[in-house]
């Protein structure tokens, strides 16, 4: 287990309480070399990630959440240690392998909404689902986000939280079973933050999306059903925001 985060810190709350982890970490760990200093990113994380939970990881800036969240995500390997999904040992999986598992089970969405300039709105989606297995309709994921109305939009005609919202229509599309979030709204104002997160709990909610949301804002800390704070690239500390 990793240090300061005792048992009833990464139990699910009431709603998880007879789910089976969806992801779980044993002892994770890092390590990056700068010429000839290694630089240890990641240092023993324990982790249980509960499917259908909005769990967040809060964190100071460099103090590892995008790492950790790469590697949960298949983008990156750890230096030691073990990831499984759903039972299955992800960093055993071959490179064609992860490659499968990011384009069918994980949903990314990022701080910068990486829309491609010269395609609309439904263009960006489709640009996901063509590659996915058992895809939405790029109208209906629009449709969930509220964009139902922006389908031949360029993203230089639509405002940042609107663009966001096409990102995660892109994310949604592929019906995945984990959603990853890095800094969701680190380019949003207050408001448009606000109604971001408003949308992403209501799309866990109704879809039953596994998320996972890395933020170092405690004010996206009320939305989640468990919360743990990554330190120093150790799980320090968490606790339940609301049950189920």
């Amino acid at each position: 287990m990793a240090d300061g985060i005792g048992e009833e810190m990464i139990m699910p709350g009431a709603g998880f309480k007879n789910v089976a982890p969806l992801v779980r970490l044993e002892n994770v760990c890092r390590t990056f070399f700068m010429g000839e200093v290694e630089v240890k990113v990641i240092r023993g994380v324990d982790l249980e990630i509960y499917a259908g939970e909005l769990l967040i990881i809060h964190g100071e800036s460099g103090s590892g959440k995008s790492t950790l969240l790469n590697m949960i995500g298949g983008i990156d390997r750890p230096s030691s240690g073990i990831i499984f999904f759903n039972g299955n040992e992800l960093t055993a999986y071959s490179e064609k392998e992860l490659t499968e598992f990011r384009r069918n089970q994980v949903g990314f969405i990022f701080q910068f909404y990486n829309l491609i300039p010269s395609l609309t709105a439904v263009e960006n989606v489709r640009v996901a689902t063509e590659i996915a297995t058992n895809p939405m309709d790029e109208a209906e994921a629009l449709e969930l986000v509220g964009l139902g109305d922006r389908l031949d939009y360029f993203p230089s005609q639509l405002s940042g939280g609107q663009q966001q919202r096409v990102a995660i229509a892109r994310a949604l599309a592929k019906r995945p079973r984990l959603m990853l979030c890095d800094e969701p709204t680190g380019a949003l104002d207050h408001e448009t933050t606000e109604k971001i997160l408003q949308l992403l709990h209501r799309i866990n909610k109704e879809t039953e999306t596994t998320m996972v949301m890395i933020t170092h804002s405690s004010a996206l800390l009320a939305v989640s059903d468990r919360s743990v704070t990554l330190s120093d690239g150790k799980i320090s500390g968490g606790r339940h925001r609301r049950a189920g």
